[in-house]
């Protein structure tokens, strides 16, 4: 068996371990469902640190061949994304509540109370709605943001003193790869990835919405392997 193979039978391993007892234990998911109605924000930073980070390493492993790397940053991502992830919420909540009110007065009606009804085309037609605006309006913003801090825990070697240091945003955005950050990241993963799967979340109940973004983030992690590996398109 190679070292590459027993890494990953280790690693994966650790994550089952880790997920395990949500799955088999009711008191451990009750528990755990109970904090997120209690500290929602508190568990939006807590999932996204932990599944969009561990996400990053996946895509890592996936480009590189390695689960950890000299100046990647686990933590100061992890914390990062834990950040992000409260950004996330907030977007959830504004255009769940804002994009049904806008439906209603282009006369859409019942757009706010369809929601909260069993599934029907209409209700599918609110959720699409829904991600389509946050994914079109939130998404490049956040997506962005991600990537210059990516590049900026990189530039330091990724320590946690990233953290309270200055970001170079000008510096950062002029040396961007933007050829793949549109044709990649933004006209294909938004338009044909989180629009849908998005669009599935917002037909979910509120109070698993965010844990299955996070979920998500596992595979934004790959994805942005994917990209990295990429060469620059052209438009």
């Amino acid at each position: 068996m190679t070292k590459e193979r027993t890494k990953d039978i280790v690693f994966w391993s650790v994550v089952v371990v880790f997920f395990l007892p949500f799955f088999l234990c009711e008191k451990v998911f009750m528990g755990y469902e109970a904090f997120n109605i209690e500290h929602p924000m508190v568990m939006s930073f807590l999932k996204f640190a932990v599944l969009a980070t561990l996400g990053e390493v996946i895509g890592l492993r996936i480009k590189t061949g390695k689960y950890n790397s000299s100046g990647f940053g686990i933590l100061p991502r992890a914390a990062v994304w834990g950040v992000l992830g409260l950004t996330i919420k907030m977007a959830f909540v504004i255009f769940a509540t804002g994009v049904p009110v806008f439906l209603e007065k282009m006369g859409l009606e019942g757009a706010m109370a369809v929601m909260k009804e069993p599934f029907s085309m209409v209700k599918l037609l609110v959720a699409f709605s829904i991600s389509a605006a946050m994914n079109l309006i939130y998404a490049p913003v956040m997506m962005t943001l991600h990537r210059i801090t990516d590049t900026h825990i990189v530039a330091n070697g990724g320590k946690m003193a990233a953290l309270v240091k200055p970001i170079r945003f000008g510096t950062i955005m002029k040396e961007m790869d933007w050829g793949m950050q549109w044709n990649f990241v933004f006209k294909k993963t938004i338009p044909f990835f989180w629009i849908p799967a998005h669009t599935i979340t917002f037909l979910m109940p509120a109070e698993y919405r965010v844990l299955f973004a996070a979920l998500l983030g596992i595979v934004l992690g790959v994805l942005l392997a994917i990209a990295a590996n990429k060469a620059p398109a052209k438009d």
